[in-house]
């Protein structure tokens, strides 16, 4: 699998070439009748994409089924973008959470979006609100703005430039200055200050509401204390235990995980990142820290390659988003995904901007 798919043409593929496809891929451990019923459900889906002149764009973390079965496109937060830059559909429909739909909208002003499940949010993007920001640009002014992708258009609009987990580093470098504010994942953060050689600062808020700020005058990166909270629950602990039981495991971490986990693991990376290394390396058995649907979808890529689960804690917002609702959504042409105007064309900049870093 590469880390930006074309899945090839399933449009005119009968429900059982669908069904002995996802056989192939995750037979091993979803039942056969399981299968069939999401076989069918994908020749609908792929029967109205056609008919809506859609694309469906399918995030790393989408549950197997639909992932190797409907997707046009599947990868990270910036291939997504860039697929969606670049879309001549009518339609988009984004598997995904909210604020990924959002930037599809924020590129594709003419364009319908669409969003199979109004659940599909995020708890780091809900971390922060573009209130926030304006305070923290009060409090540093002049201080360039860096925002973590996984944002509301609101808060993107605030900022002087987004940026993902594979180009964060290359964004805070991109901008050539001392001091930048980096939003709002607090260990993505101190990864990123760490990899550029910078101090970071982390407000924490008061009863009343107030951001407090430590007395620290050497500083060159101002944060946030927001946190995924899937990448977040994993600890230095469940890597000891994992090595115990699997000492020649390769462990590959999320940069949303902790700093503490990340320095525990043998790799870390974006979602992109992290696919090229098991693909491009050979090691006994490989267990990916970040939400456990993306481990199933590389084993289903690689099946030649042994992948352990840690999947304790799952994404309540990726998983909302299930073929029959990508079904449903362009059935019914729901949920479609709107941005102000004013906020669209201030969000837009600095999308346009991060995925000219690269």
């Amino acid at each position: 699998m590469s880390t930006t798919l074309t899945i090839t043409d399933r449009s005119a593929m009968s429900a059982e070439e669908i069904f002995e496809e996802l056989k192939a891929r995750i037979g091993d451990y979803t039942p056969e009748p399981e299968l069939r019923m999401q076989a069918e459900l994908a020749v609908e889906v792929n029967q109205l994409k056609a008919q809506r002149n859609a694309v469906i764009l399918g995030h790393n973390y989408m549950e197997p089924a639909l992932f190797h079965s409907v997707p046009d496109f599947v990868g990270d937060s910036l291939d997504l973008s860039r697929k969606a830059a670049a879309t001549d559909k009518d339609v988009i429909v984004f598997c995904g959470v909210r604020f990924m739909a959002e930037t599809a909208k924020i590129l594709n002003p003419s364009r319908t979006v669409l969003l199979p499940s109004l659940e599909a949010g995020c708890s780091l993007a809900a971390s922060i609100t573009a209130a926030d920001v304006r305070a923290l640009k009060a409090r540093f002014p002049g201080v360039p703005v860096v925002t973590y992708v996984n944002t509301y258009a609101d808060v993107k609009a605030e900022s002087d430039i987004c940026c993902t987990s594979s180009n964060a580093a290359a964004v805070v470098d991109s901008l050539g200055v001392d001091t930048v504010i980096f939003l709002p994942d607090e260990y993505l953060a101190k990864n990123v200050a760490r990899d550029t050689g910078k101090h970071i600062i982390v407000p924490t808020r008061l009863p009343t509401g107030n951001l407090h700020f430590a007395d620290d005058v050497d500083f060159q990166m101002v944060g946030w204390n927001g946190r995924c909270e899937v990448h977040e629950q994993f600890t230095v602990g469940d890597i000891d235990l994992v090595r115990s039981q699997f000492p020649d495991v390769v462990i590959l971490a999320h940069p949303e995980c902790s700093p503490e986990v990340v320095d525990a693991a043998d790799f870390s990376g974006s979602t992109n990142a992290m696919i090229r290394y098991v693909e491009q390396t050979k090691a006994p058995r490989y267990l990916l820290l970040t939400e456990c649907a993306m481990g199933e979808n590389v084993a289903a890529a690689n099946p030649d390659k042994e992948m352990l689960r840690l999947c304790m804690v799952r994404c309540p917002y990726m998983n909302q988003i299930t073929l029959q609702m990508t079904r449903d959504s362009l059935r019914h042409m729901q949920y479609e995904i709107d941005v102000p105007e004013e906020i669209r064309v201030r969000a837009r900049r600095s999308v346009e901007r991060m995925i000219a870093i690269g």
